[in-house]
């Protein structure tokens, strides 16, 4: 029920903006299905890893994959892996006006395939000093720095980082954006504002998990696992999240927002910063005891080309979920988190070498959820990408990150752990 209701109001979004659109067809634009409206996109790998249960298992593991015990820590072991497979429908309806559907299946360490995003994207032709876009449907807000296309794919390495990790697995919203963007003398600025639903439980991952680095992506109406849970989160809360679910009552009666700021000054720098607040109502409930969750971010960025082969990005974010009643003079669960990375890239004519640096952590100080969830942890990752032909791209990864979290004494496992992860991945795209 989670999925069709969520799905409806993604078509209706859909429809919306078709009608809005100013946009005049003309049959000689329309491209619905061709070797250019649609692709397939996939990739197998070789795992090597250790370390503790995965998070998307319900363990507190920081990595895809690890061990399967939640009570104790896998030796390094190697094994074949399904990646991700993706059926991309982009069809051009006007000269501006274009549609993305995103249909995903993910292996490692479970199976799970559905809607990945479903939106209309409209760019019209303009010779004014000021050039518009929107957007419309089921999307991720224009956090990240290291996903590119229509398939929103990691494009120097494997895994993102921290930061587009969480975005990847409990940001996605229904709704629309409008972009505008204007060259003054030879800076470029732009300003990007959306509107959006069906979010209200982004936070709850952070809260009782924490960070994680993994490349796996939610899907319209998945429910994502937790982590074991104290006695009385576990009475309030069940076992799982739905992130792309709407917990208000009625679709857009209590939607949230994002606005972006960009400049691109005359050197090769690119600076932005995002605001999100998903308003969601931290004392409202679902009947399968899900809740809403006050989410609020600040995300600044930085793209500088240090030459034609060096590139470094940056991002940096902080910010808060909140969620519940008032018990004991503060909410249940009142949480604090940040984390930042900086990833240097090489070019080279077939492909890229790079190493990501990063530190993450959180920051609790609920009734529920105590300072027994904070956590600290730092993470390295390097990895090479190379073209094999225009068909195929092969990439190697190795990822090491360090973690500290008490409440992990809820699975009997300790509270410092570490996890090593090796890749081996073969993409294919036609």
């Amino acid at each position: 029920m989670v999925m069709v209701k969520s799905l409806v109001r993604c078509m209706a979004t859909l429809a919306f903006a078709c009608i809005v659109t100013p946009a005049v067809a003309d049959p000689g634009d329309l491209d619905l299905f061709s070797a250019e409206s649609l692709s397939l996109i996939g990739d197998v790998r070789l795992v090597g890893a250790d370390g503790e249960r995965a998070g998307s298992k319900g363990g507190f593991g920081k990595l895809r994959f690890g061990g399967d015990a939640a009570d104790k820590r896998s030796d390094f072991h190697l094994e074949p892996a399904f990646g991700e497979a993706a059926l991309v429908w982009q069809p051009r309806l006007t000269w501006g006006l274009s549609g993305t559907v995103v249909a995903l299946a993910q292996g490692g360490p479970d199976f799970e395939a559905g809607l990945s995003e479903a939106y209309l994207s409209w760019k019209p032709l303009s010779n004014s000093a000021v050039r518009l876009s929107a957007r419309a449907g089921l999307m991720w807000p224009p956090v990240s720095l290291e996903h590119s296309g229509p398939e929103w794919a990691v494009t120097n390495s494997i895994t993102p980082s921290a930061i587009n990790s969480w975005i990847g697995e409990e940001v996605k919203v229904v709704g629309g954006e409008l972009s505008a963007s204007i060259n003054a003398g030879t800076h470029k600025l732009s300003v990007t504002g959306g509107l959006f639903d069906s979010n209200d439980t982004a936070g709850a991952l952070l809260a009782f998990r924490g960070w994680a680095l993994h490349d796996r992506k939610i899907l319209l109406g998945r429910r994502q696992p937790l982590p074991p849970l104290d006695a009385f989160s576990a009475s309030i809360q069940p076992s799982f999240s739905h992130p792309t679910l709407e917990i208000d009552p009625g679709f857009f009666r209590r939607p949230g927002y994002y606005a972006k700021f960009a400049w691109d000054p005359p050197a090769s720098v690119h600076l932005e910063y995002l605001h999100y607040d998903n308003d969601g109502d931290p004392e409202m409930v679902n009947a399968d005891m899900e809740w809403g969750w006050r989410t609020r971010f600040d995300n600044v960025g930085l793209v500088a080309e240090l030459s034609p082969v060096w590139q470094v990005r940056a991002q940096g974010m902080r910010g808060t979920t909140r969620m519940g009643f008032p018990k004991n003079g503060a909410l249940w669960v009142d949480s604090r988190f940040r984390s930042a990375f900086a990833l240097l890239t090489r070019q080279f004519a077939r492909g890229s070498v790079s190493a990501r640096v990063e530190a993450f952590g959180t920051r609790n100080r609920g009734s529920a959820v105590t300072a027994l969830n904070d956590e600290d942890g730092w993470a390295v990752t390097v990895a090479a990408r190379r073209s094999l032909d225009q068909w195929l791209t092969l990439l190697v990864e190795g990822l090491h990150v360090e973690s500290r979290k008490d409440a992990r004494s809820q699975a009997m496992v300790a509270a410092q752990q570490s996890g090593t992860q090796m890749q081996l991945s073969l993409r294919a795209r036609w």
